[in-house]
């Protein structure tokens, strides 16, 4: 007995299949005009910054909207693209306060310089560097707005470690890159985004300290418990001992800024903030 042939796949008739485009027509338009209502308001605050002197970068509330959509996002359409889209649009509207371009540290087609393409869109000006220090000058002489630079690791070598020399609250990490990561697991890459002045907080966030330890004998285990006596336990310590003593990086919880007490207790030569992120989103 021969089997029935296979059903073939469902047409929709023409008249639904009008009406459907005709559907996303109108949520095209829906969403252009939102987005022109969005150009418009942004023109608005872009007249008052002006005249305050403020940034137009704001990674921490860039970070507060992101979390809020991911918040209520469900659907067919990924989280990822989610993110792109809106990265895309605070790139552009940022540009309509003013044009800028990032220093990145790499070369074409480099870790940074795709989280940089990834994070600051697709039309924004990037800057290839061949150093840390290089892309930070842009930033220092107004060049660039901001510095895309590759997380730091331990084991680096001397000319990768920028942390050691930032100037600091002239220069701070204000993001980290990217800031959506997969619910498990790491990802291939990471960076830091480095621009002038303090950054602002998103409410949930990470900072770095630079401790300059007052003699070689200081290690890492001595620094990390005066951290967590402290009130500053390290999720991560960089640790590099010198001639003249230990300078460590290390990263701990919330935004930490110079002037805190937690940091007067500390038993080193110096602790100096170098800034502070908004901790990125984990989800698939």
């Amino acid at each position: 007995m021969s089997s029935a042939p296979d059903a073939a796949p469902s047409v929709p008739p023409t008249n639904t299949l009008a009406s459907i485009r005709a559907e996303i027509d109108a949520l095209d338009d829906a969403m252009h005009e939102l987005l022109r209502r969005r150009a418009a308001v942004v023109a608005r605050m872009a007249q008052s910054r002006a005249k305050a002197g403020v940034s137009n970068l704001r990674p921490g509330r860039e970070a507060q909207v992101l979390r809020r959509l991911l918040g209520q996002h469900d659907g067919p359409l990924p989280a990822r693209a989610v993110v792109r889209l809106w990265r895309d649009i605070f790139a552009a509207c940022t540009q309509l306060q003013g044009g800028f371009t990032i220093a990145v540290h790499g070369t074409q087609g480099s870790p940074t310089h795709h989280l940089a393409r990834e994070h600051f869109g697709a039309l924004t000006p990037l800057r290839l560097q061949p150093s840390p220090g290089s892309a930070l000058a842009l930033v220092a002489s107004g060049e660039a707005v901001a510095a895309v630079l590759a997380l730091p690791r331990d084991e680096e070598p001397a000319e990768a470690l920028w942390w050691t020399n930032l100037d600091s609250p002239r220069l701070q990490v204000g993001a980290r890159l990217p800031f959506l990561l997969p619910a498990s697991g790491d990802v291939s890459a990471e960076a830091l985004v480095v621009g002038p002045g303090a950054p602002d907080a998103s409410g949930e966030d990470r900072s770095l300290l630079r401790l300059e330890a007052r003699s070689p004998e200081q290690g890492r285990a001595q620094l990390a418990a005066a951290l967590t006596a402290a009130g500053l336990p390290p999720r991560q310590l960089i640790f590099r001992r010198g001639p003249a003593g230990a300078t460590a990086l290390a990263e701990v919880e919330g935004a930490v800024a110079e002037g805190d007490p937690r940091l007067a207790s500390l038993p080193v030569e110096r602790a100096l903030p170098l800034g502070f992120y908004a901790v990125p989103v984990r989800r698939d």
